[in-house]
């Protein structure tokens, strides 16, 4: 049973998906404030944190950083802001899906188990190891690794970076990889691919303005250099 948390201020809306998730069967802790939602996650360590921007005592960006300092916890931002800077900004902070108010229940159960899917451990114990001369990616164990340790990467990160290393130095264009990490319904949502791609770049190059292994093809896709 994995176990969901809910910060959201909104009762009403609190209580429906309460009521939603527990009868698909997930555990369901829910929180008012953004203080109060990262003491729940420090207590009960949930599998998926849903976030709402407007929240009473700070901003939900920071509560999504706040987990980012200690937690790879998959984190859907559920928010009534539609601005693009406001998605970018989530994002950046290190949230793995945005989702606008008002929003269909069926479609936001869908990105909640697409959301699990990224985060749930691997399947398979047999290893494989791609190698750059900046880092090193064991596919099997989800770990990105540099000369000076592990490297902490949200599951959306890794996703992404784990599609590009099936097939190193290949082009794999945006939607499919839109498609894979978040479903064929963000096929256009190339934003997201721009900021999660930094963030990588920031974490893994030597020389993010300047990458040598997670190259972009300018309205194509990026590719994996070895």
């Amino acid at each position: 049973m994995s176990r969901i948390l809910i910060v959201d201020d909104d009762e009403p809306l609190l209580r429906a998906l309460r009521i939603n998730l527990t009868a698909r069967g997930y555990q369901v802790d829910t929180a008012g404030t953004a203080t109060a939602g990262l003491i729940s996650a420090g207590n009960h360590r949930p599998d998926l944190v849903i976030v709402d921007l407007g929240l009473p005592d700070l901003d939900g960006i920071e509560v999504v950083k706040g987990l980012r300092a200690w937690s790879d916890v998959p984190i859907v931002v559920l928010s009534a802001r539609h601005s693009e800077p406001a998605k970018v900004a989530a994002l950046d902070a290190g949230a793995d899906d945005y989702v606008t108010k008002p929003f269909g229940v069926d479609e936001f159960l869908a990105r909640i188990r697409a959301a699990l899917r990224r985060g749930a451990p691997p399947a398979t114990a047999t290893a494989t190891v791609v190698r750059t001369d900046a880092f090193v990616l064991d596919l099997t164990a989800k770990r990105a690794t540099l000369p000076t340790g592990d490297v902490h990467l949200t599951p959306t990160e890794w996703h992404l970076l784990e599609v590009l290393a099936r097939t190193p130095g290949t082009l794999v264009e945006h939607r499919r990889l839109l498609r894979e990490v978040w479903g064929p319904r963000y096929e256009t949502e190339t934003n997201y691919l721009r900021v999660h791609f930094a963030n990588l770049r920031r974490k893994l190059e030597p020389d993010p303005a300047n990458p040598r292994h997670l190259l972009t093809h300018p309205g194509l896709g990026y590719r994996l250099e070895l």
